[in-house]
C-alpha cells in the first residue's frame, strides 16, 4: 500500500497520511508534509488543519502572500508558538528567493525572517504553520511499520488547497490500488 521507508530512504517532500487506526488526536485523519528526515529523526507539518487565527493578526507582513484560507495552520503539537512557511515557486522555480530551502521541485520552505519584498514576486502560493510535528531517531519508521502512516508522494496543489479539511480523503482517493478505498472509511470504524 505504501512504499515504506528504510533507514536509508529519505522522506523529505513526501506525505504521511494517517491510517484510520491512528487514534492520537494530534494526527487522526491528518496529512503531514515531511520537511526533514534523517538519522536524527524527522520533522513535518500537518497541512490539513486550518486554525481560526488569521495570518494578518500574527504575521501581518506575510498575510498578502498566503493562499486561502488566509489563516495559520496547526502544523503539529511541537513549539506551537513558532511559525514555519511552506511555499510554491511561481514560474516553475526559475527564480529562487532569499531564504529558500527546496523540498521537491517547485516547493520548499521560506525563511520568515527574509524581507517580504524579496520573495513576493517569486511565490505563487504559501502556507504558514504554527508549530510542527517531530519524531525522534527511528520513531517515524516504527510508526510506519506498525501501520500508523501511509507514505505517498506529495503534489504541489496539496500545499495550498483551499479545502484542506478534505485533504485526507482526496490524497487517499488518488492513490493506486486498494489504498484509494481507504478514503471511504468512516471516522468511526465501528460504523463500517
Amino acid at each position: 500500500m505504501t512504499d515504506g521507508p528504510s533507514a536509508t530512504t529519505p522522506l523529505a517532500g513526501r506525505l504521511l497520511v494517517a491510517t484510520p487506526s491512528l487514534a492520537d488526536p494530534n494526527f487522526a485523519r491528518a496529512v503531514v508534509l515531511v520537511l526533514d528526515h534523517g538519522d536524527e529523526g524527522a520533522l513535518g507539518v500537518v497541512i490539513s488543519r486550518p486554525t481560526s487565527v488569521l495570518v494578518a493578526e500574527v504575521l501581518p507582513d506575510w498575510a498578502e502572500l498566503v493562499s486561502g484560507p488566509d489563516v495559520l495552520f496547526a502544523g503539529g503539537p511541537v513549539q506551537t508558538e513558532s511559525a514555519l512557511a511552506v511555499a510554491i515557486l511561481a514560474g516553475g522555480g526559475d527564480s529562487v528567493p532569499v531564504g529558500w530551502r527546496p523540498l521537491y521541485p517547485g516547493a520548499g520552505l521560506v525563511d520568515l525572517d527574509a524581507p517580504v519584498e524579496l520573495v513576493r514576486d517569486v511565490l505563487s502560493g504559501m502556507r504558514i504553520f504554527a508549530g510542527y510535528s517531530g519524531w525522534s531517531e527511528g520513531q517515524l519508521e516504527e510508526e510506519i511499520a506498525e501501520g500508523s502512516w501511509y507514505v505517498v508522494p506529495a503534489e504541489t496543489t496539496d500545499l495550498v488547497t483551499g479545502d484542506a479539511e478534505t485533504l485526507w480523503r482526496r490524497v487517499l482517493r488518488r492513490q493506486p490500488g486498494e489504498l484509494a478505498f481507504v478514503a471511504t472509511c468512516p471516522e468511526d470504524p465501528s460504523q463500517n
